[in-house]
């Protein structure tokens, strides 16, 4: 065998090694994921849609009709329910990277002494005071119609506790990012399969409409029966809410970190199946999430176009 031929055939061979491990990674390393899953996000603008007021729908409705690039995703998500998931679906097109920061503001607290990072900025609060004021601006309107959707998608995000909370230990220093780096078993009909904490959440425990092929959102058609569950037991007119405070969205931030302490990461360790005691309270707490998600986003709009 002459040398060139050795060379090319080792150069086969780490190609094809290189390729195996980028499969073997791909099938078995826990995805990362953004935020609640479409069918959370359309659940909170359906929530939030029905109690905009007259001026806010019509506010809306010219807005999201604008043809803001880029078109392939805009022209699927022209009403107010799909636009929800707008934020989500732009992760293909490298040009809007610098926005995956944005869905986010993981506070740190550590389990065993190790220092935290530092909270990174930008983040989810700073992005929502920053797209609140493009709507108030006088701004053109493609620059607000593109605000819109950030602010529809963004008011759902920072109410997933997993948004605004990172669990710190010595195995993850820089945090396990809001539970996509621990790895669960969950129970089904064929037996478990393999998730991770924060997807766990996105889909509200197993019981959200669930996204199609290839990352498809539901039809709207299952959207208004799982947000009128989410509203059960979660009224608007809970003070807790504060309704009278639509921009507080520090203290969103602060509730789901909370809540992340308290009862997400609560119990749960990496390789772990969930209690069915667990999953029930995180199922009634993600509805809550999303009823409140809903309330104060319809609040914010409505103040924004009184």
């Amino acid at each position: 065998m002459t040398e060139d031929l050795m060379k090319m055939q080792r150069r086969r061979f780490f190609k094809g090694a290189l390729s195996f491990g980028v499969a073997f990674m791909t099938l078995f390393t826990p995805s990362i994921s953004l935020g609640w899953g479409a069918g959370g996000h359309m659940m909170v603008a359906s929530i939030a849609f029905g109690r905009l007021n007259p001026r806010a729908k019509v506010q809306v409705a010219a807005l999201l009709a604008r043809p803001i690039t880029p078109l392939e995703v805009t022209n699927k998500s022209n009403d107010f329910v799909n636009a929800a998931h707008w934020a989500d679906d732009l992760r293909p097109f490298p040009e809007f990277d610098s926005l995956k920061e944005l869905h986010f503001i993981d506070q740190p607290f550590s389990v065993d002494g190790t220092p935290p990072p530092k909270l990174p900025t930008p983040n989810i609060v700073d992005a929502l005071k920053e797209n609140v004021e493009i709507l108030r601006s006088n701004k053109d309107d493609d620059a607000k119609a593109k605000a819109l959707r950030l602010i529809i998608h963004f008011v759902g995000d920072i109410h997933q506790p997993l948004h605004c909370a990172t669990r710190v230990d010595k195995a993850h220093p820089e945090g396990d990012r809001g539970g996509n780096l621990v790895s669960l078993s969950i129970t089904t009909g064929a037996g478990f399969k393999k998730t991770n904490l924060h997807s766990y959440w996105d889909g509200g425990l197993g019981t959200f409409p669930a996204s199609g092929p290839n990352f498809s959102p539901p039809s709207l058609k299952s959207i208004p029966a799982a947000a009128a569950r989410s509203r059960i037991g979660n009224p608007a007119t809970d003070s807790a809410l504060k309704l009278d405070r639509p921009m507080d969205f520090q203290a969103w931030a602060d509730e789901s970190f909370e809540l992340a302490k308290d009862v997400v990461y609560n119990g749960i360790t990496n390789e772990g199946k969930p209690s069915s005691a667990y999953t029930v309270k995180g199922v009634s707490l993600a509805r809550k999430r999303v009823a409140w998600a809903g309330y104060r986003l319809a609040a914010l709009l409505n103040s924004i176009w009184p």
